[in-house]
């Protein structure tokens, strides 16, 4: 098999891309490129393993699926591409940023900074259909991204888990919360960002968490202006 990701996760997951129940996602993922407009494009999918390598991971934001309307999507949990409006979640977890560390929001939401600081930030399933939200759920991308957060859990470096809202909290099972820190709040969306999100500040846990297992802290600052893609 050819590696389609281009890092040290290749090794921690080519086993899964093997069995048979990745072998049904990727029929199924052929057929709907085909016939329907996906999103992210499919070079993209595996963007967040590309930014952030397996041994590079400081922190996970764990997301739910991939944003469903035209354009938005790049395969990073929360992120979009440069030019795109800011969605509304991102702009709530802005607010927090700013109420927690005085850092001060861009006028795009292009994360790539982070990703490349070692925040990899995952959706539990990679792909949707334009304008159906979880429409590729439950369709095998759970037990592959389960799989990698059970894989970064067992690493004998510390990670820490960013979980906001219920489906990513779900996720805590699967991981070892003596070893690694988890932090975790409501959802930042405009639904539930004012029952437990506002004010949780998760931005200077993580890097206070960062300094006390000796690793540098996150800059969470943005740049101001990123190039289209």
């Amino acid at each position: 098999m050819k590696p389609f990701i281009h890092n040290d996760w290749w090794e921690v997951l080519k086993p899964e891309f093997e069995k048979s129940y990745y072998q049904e996602l990727r029929k199924f993922l052929v057929n709907e490129y085909q016939h329907y407009d996906i999103h992210p494009d499919a070079d993209k999918i595996y963007e967040a393993f590309e930014w952030t390598p397996f041994s590079k991971v400081k922190v996970v934001i764990l997301g739910q699926d991939p944003y469903h309307e035209p354009n938005q999507a790049h395969g990073l949990s929360f992120s979009v591409l440069p030019g795109v409006k800011i969605p509304p979640s991102l702009r709530n977890i802005y607010k927090e940023l700013q109420s927690d560390l005085g850092v001060k929001p861009v006028n795009h939401g292009y994360l790539e900074k982070w990703a490349k600081q070692g925040v990899l930030l995952l959706n539990s399933v990679l792909t949707v259909r334009n304008g159906v939200a979880f429409s590729h759920k439950s369709k095998g991308w759970e037990q592959l991204t389960d799989k990698a957060i059970e894989k970064l859990s067992e690493r004998p470096e510390p990670v820490v888990f960013i979980l906001w809202g219920r489906a990513a909290r779900n996720k805590i099972k699967l991981i070892n919360t003596n070893t690694n820190i988890v932090i975790q709040s409501a959802h930042p969306s405009p639904l539930s960002a004012n029952r437990g999100f506002f004010g949780s500040r998760p931005f200077s846990k993580t890097n206070t968490a960062l300094k006390s297992i000796g690793e540098k802290p996150i800059d969470w600052q943005l740049p101001e202006h990123v190039d289209n893609h």
